[in-house]
């Protein structure tokens, strides 16, 4: 099972924590990564030029991303980055839907070794403590929600009190969030 961490950021939020990312020699690629994809550090000089809804975090200090070429299917030619054995975090990002919501976002990274996904060695001590002082940053930073399970930037909170902006959860008829008092 993977670290989750799930969560509501704002734009002022999100470049908030690309600046707390600088630290970390973090490339950002997406999903599924086109052949002349460039790569870039994770930064709040890069925000702009991050992938729409998802993308991952290689933490090239710790080792680099596995990739394999997509043979079938509508990515075919593209690449694939292999999630469980390569040091990456995954995040989706919040985004506005139709009704002017913000949908949830998460992050997460394959720690433990799993026989679900096939992972025989857990993630070395050094990407480990990597994650954890990310995920630290966000619990330490971010304000509790109701449901527990999420966690509200500041801005995306002040939003929520000020506009009555609606938290929603991007699951599948997901329900309302607040920010905890």
């Amino acid at each position: 099972m993977a670290s989750q961490v799930q969560f509501f950021m704002s734009p002022d939020d999100e470049v908030a924590f690309f600046r707390f990312l600088e630290r970390f020699e973090l490339e950002v690629y997406p999903r599924r990564v086109p052949p002349d994809w460039e790569t870039f550090r994770a930064s709040q000089e890069n925000v702009p030029r991050l992938p729409e809804e998802d993308l991952y975090m290689v933490a090239v200090s710790v080792g680099p991303a596995i990739v394999d070429k997509v043979k079938r299917g509508p990515d075919k030619g593209f690449w694939r980055i292999d999630e469980v054995r390569s040091p990456v975090i995954f995040m989706e990002r919040c985004r506005m839907n139709e009704e002017g919501e913000l949908l949830s976002g998460q992050m997460w990274a394959e720690l433990e070794v799993t026989p679900q996904t096939g992972r025989k060695d857990a993630a070395s001590d050094q990407f480990r403590r990597l994650y954890r002082e990310i995920e630290e940053y966000i619990k330490k930073t971010f304000r509790k929600g109701d449901p527990k399970a999420f966690f509200v930037g500041p801005k995306a909170a002040r939003l929520h009190k000020e506009t009555q902006l609606v938290l929603r959860d991007s699951a599948h008829r997901g329900g309302t969030v607040v920010p905890y008092k």
